[in-house]
């Protein structure tokens, strides 16, 4: 079965995005980007609530016109190559390579799973990360904390409920100053 990947980066004092929806603070050093390619290129697709696909859709297509960065520049085919799920009540069709589920969160997402192919890798946001997570489907959490205090903004997982026990499956220091911590669901 396919796994779900949560691959985020946050704060070290635990937010996703600062007070004003801000990510300009993330910083991607070339081990950071050699690790979010590895994960990109081991995905069978790519896992968006509405909110990140629609940023992510409104970047990535066009890219070249507007970075020069070698992450960007050497994702963006990986991109627009590989499926996407966008999980949303309100699109009906989302385009680049993306069908669109969200009627039944739990049953077409726990579908998806059983089909033949590589991971799920879930970036950003966090609504379907929670919803994920509350319905036990997250299989692996991969979160890169970088070394600033945010003081507020949109927390990693706002609405988890009860404790969901996880056990540590790595961690390394990425570009010197960033810690990667992967852990998955404890069994």
């Amino acid at each position: 079965m396919r796994k779900i990947v949560y691959f985020v980066h946050v704060s070290l004092d635990g937010y996703i995005e600062g007070p004003n929806g801000e990510f300009d603070w993330p910083v991607m050093g070339p081990e950071l980007s050699e690790y979010s390619h590895e994960l990109a290129e081991r995905a069978g697709a790519f896992l968006y609530g509405r909110l990140v696909w629609e940023m992510m859709s409104g970047y990535w297509p066009d890219v070249e016109s507007v970075s020069d960065h070698p992450h960007d520049l050497r994702f963006a085919p990986i991109w627009r190559a590989t499926p996407k799920v966008v999980v949303s009540r309100t699109l009906q069709e989302a385009g680049w390579n993306a069908r669109v589920v969200g009627r039944n969160l739990a049953a077409e997402i726990t579908a998806i799973k059983r089909e033949p192919g590589g991971d799920l890798l879930l970036t950003g946001g966090t609504g379907l990360a929670d919803s994920l997570t509350a319905l036990g489907l997250v299989d692996e959490y991969h979160v890169v904390v970088h070394p600033v205090l945010l003081g507020g903004g949109k927390p990693l997982l706002p609405t988890a409920k009860g404790r969901v026990p996880l056990e540590l499956a790595g961690s390394r220091v990425l570009d010197g100053r960033l810690v990667l911590l992967h852990h998955r669901p404890a069994s």
